[in-house]
């Protein structure tokens, strides 16, 4: 195997992302602009009440108004901007929770797959411990005993979230240490860490990028399904999930309260997993000749 060097795969990832699927692509740039200028674009603070507008429909319904595009819910609370700043708080625990989950568990998963031995057999075993418990569960669990906030819905997410990561780049790892090289770096007396870094690495990013990508879209259901339990962003903070519970028993009188949330999850989810599809297929040197 030819070993490639950290630049040639930054501008191989590069060349990729300028045929990026049109949709998906868009439709993240929106959100992430949304995410970020939020402060800018919504036209009403997300925590500000106003009863005499409570329940007011979306404008496309008679009663709605143009004032409260997507409406209101039961305090009166505009559900555009809600959704604006609710993108904020999902695609920022996402990324906090894949950058955590990534960087540990491909150091762990490097070093064991590289050195092997009893260090190998004792982590693989934590991580097959740690992919044996459903996810959801325990940070249900550990959002209870800490109390919900945004620090915790992180903390609960990272605490599992890490073991994917570590036993696929250990897999790759352990393919990729007995090639050519690698043993020519040993030769040349290139310390361990120079070879994982220098030489390894270089050639799981694919791998590491894939996974990433596809676990975004797992990170925000698992956020929103802890804000919809009440275990996750602690209100008035808005949060999608939060806003589709906050609706629920509402739905035959105000479905909107909940179903514009839920729009927007499953936009953002989708997308990302297509987006995750594509960048494993230009990355893949077997699927990118089908």
């Amino acid at each position: 195997m030819e070993r490639k060097s950290f630049g040639t795969k930054v501008t191989q990832l590069w060349k990729a992302l300028r045929r990026l699927p049109i949709i998906p692509a868009t439709i993240l740039g929106i959100i992430v602009f949304i995410a970020i200028f939020a402060n800018i674009i919504s036209p009403y603070p997300p925590e500000q009440i106003s009863l005499t507008d409570r329940l007011t429909p979306p404008f496309f319904i008679s009663g709605g108004s143009m004032s409260h595009l997507l409406g209101t819910d039961s305090l009166g609370r505009d559900i555009l901007s809600r959704i604006f700043f609710g993108a904020r708080i999902s695609l920022s625990v996402a990324l906090l929770v894949v950058a955590i989950c990534s960087v540990i568990g491909t150091i762990l998963g490097m070093v064991a797959g590289y050195l092997g031995g009893r260090f190998d057999a004792v982590l693989m075993r934590v991580t097959d411990a740690a992919l044996a418990f459903p996810a959801l569960l325990i940070a249900l669990l550990l959002g209870v005993v800490l109390g919900p906030s945004f620090g915790t819905v992180v903390l609960a997410l990272s605490a599992l979230g890490w073991a994917p990561y570590a036993r696929m780049m250990r897999g790759e790892v352990l393919k990729l240490r007995g090639e050519d090289f690698v043993a020519q770096a040993r030769i040349i007396g290139s310390s361990q860490a120079r070879i994982l870094i220098k030489h390894i690495f270089p050639n799981v990013i694919n791998t590491l990028v894939v996974l990433m990508t596809m676990s975004v879209g797992l990170v925000i259901l698992i956020e929103a399904s802890l804000s919809f339990l009440g275990a996750g962003i602690p209100p008035p903070t808005p949060s999608w999930g939060s806003m589709v519970s906050d609706g629920r028993n509402l739905f035959a009188q105000a479905w909107w309260i909940s179903l514009f949330p839920s729009l927007a999850i499953g936009l953002v989810v989708l997308s990302g997993n297509f987006l995750g599809d594509w960048i494993r297929d230009k990355m893949d040197p077997k699927l990118r000749q089908l």
